[in-house]
């Protein structure tokens, strides 16, 4: 009886078991199809959406640049909002300071402020040479050898570029300024280089030498129609001297047997009209009176003349037989010969205008181992 009531129960208890993994799985199907129902009509429901969406901003485009443009400047407007405190306060910090900086000045004595001032501001002058030219206004008061002389020009370099007749010029004209005594050229048809330099009685080097002209072709100096090209120490055809040598029946003889003490006294008396540049290898005296000019040391004449028709026009060099060598140019009449010896102070000639010449002046030169040097600082 007891082994009967054991089977039943075992049977019962497995099926019951079975029945139960049956209806999980029922379940478990139930619930894996609802999911997948569920979430495919989701995502169908999401794709539908968002075509119709991105139809629409397809289809309408432009009609939201407004309201994305104002939703933009809304929100800068706000940002602006949140950092306004933030540079008042930097703003007022600033000036606090700058107020305290101001009564402490204002408490010093005149004197003191300009020391301050003076120690914090200096005004920069530009060592940078001209290269190209200038207009310049006249000013009442100006005359055209005041202007010449602020730029440091001589006057027929003001004259022959501006083509005036005279030197009268009057407030309001505007005057070319070139950036070196000479002659600015413009280029015409059939120009070169070498028929501007005999044009202008220079040497086709000076033009070369020029750093700031131009050329088409760097190897054979071609020319534009039309540009300007600086002609340095250029002469107007016009005002061309004329090529003589003047002895005037006065000859300074030899000294014989001379030794130089290597110092230089002034070889003439005048104004200064221009100094020892990087373009202009000497110091010009000007005389309108054309005074003698005298050997500034002892030395041998080893050229005396005008040998070459242009540049320096008649012009005494001197060899000092120490390695100082001094150029006396432009001379209206030579009092010496090469060869012959002179003694500091003696006259080698007349000051006067040929070669490349604007006026009655002397151009000399000290020249040390072949080099130029300025003359000012040797001159006693």
């Amino acid at each position: 009886m007891y082994l009967m009531h054991s089977a039943r129960r075992s049977s019962l208890y497995w099926q019951t078991q079975t029945s139960f993994l049956a209806e999980l799985k029922a379940y478990i199907a139930a619930l894996s199809t609802y999911i997948n129902r569920r979430l495919f009509f989701s995502f169908y429901r999401f794709e539908r959406a968002k075509h119709v969406v991105v139809g629409g901003l397809t289809a309408k485009r432009g009609k939201y640049v407004r309201p994305f443009l104002h939703t933009s400047m809304t929100g800068l407007f706000l940002l602006g909002l949140a950092v306004t405190p933030l540079v008042k306060d930097a703003i007022s910090v600033e000036q606090t300071n700058e107020s305290s900086i101001g009564s402490s000045i204002l408490g010093m004595s005149i004197e003191a402020q300009a020391a301050m001032m003076s120690s914090d501001i200096a005004t920069q002058i530009s060592n940078k040479p001209e290269d190209a030219v200038l207009s310049y206004i006249v000013q009442d008061g100006d005359t055209l050898s005041s202007i010449a002389k602020k730029f440091n020009l001589q006057t027929d370099t003001l004259r022959w570029n501006n083509n005036l007749k005279n030197d009268s010029v009057k407030a309001g004209d505007t005057i070319n300024i070139p950036p070196v005594d000479g002659i600015v050229h413009k280029v015409k048809r059939g120009d070169t280089i070498y028929s501007i330099a005999k044009k202008y009685a220079i040497d086709p080097q000076v033009i070369v030498n020029w750093p700031f002209n131009t050329y088409t072709d760097d190897e054979n100096f071609g020319l534009a129609v039309g540009q300007l090209l600086i002609v340095p120490d250029g002469v107007m055809p016009a005002a061309k001297p004329s090529n003589t040598q003047y002895l005037a029946g006065r000859i300074t003889p030899n000294a014989g047997a001379v030794a130089a003490n290597g110092s230089f006294i002034w070889p003439t008396n005048g104004t200064i009209t221009q100094r020892f540049v990087w373009y202009h290898t000497g110091l010009d005296i000007a005389n309108a009176s054309a005074p003698d000019i005298l050997a500034a040391d002892s030395g041998t004449v080893i050229q005396a003349g005008w040998p070459d028709n242009v540049g320096y026009g008649n012009r005494v060099i001197i060899d000092h037989g120490n390695g100082f060598v001094t150029l006396y140019a432009h001379m209206q009449a030579v009092y010496v010969s090469v060869g012959q010896t002179v003694n500091r102070g003696d006259s080698i000639g007349k000051m006067g205008s040929t070669g490349r010449s604007t006026g009655t002046h002397c151009h000399f030169e000290i020249r040390v181992g072949g080099k130029n040097v300025d003359p000012l600082t040797y001159l006693r």
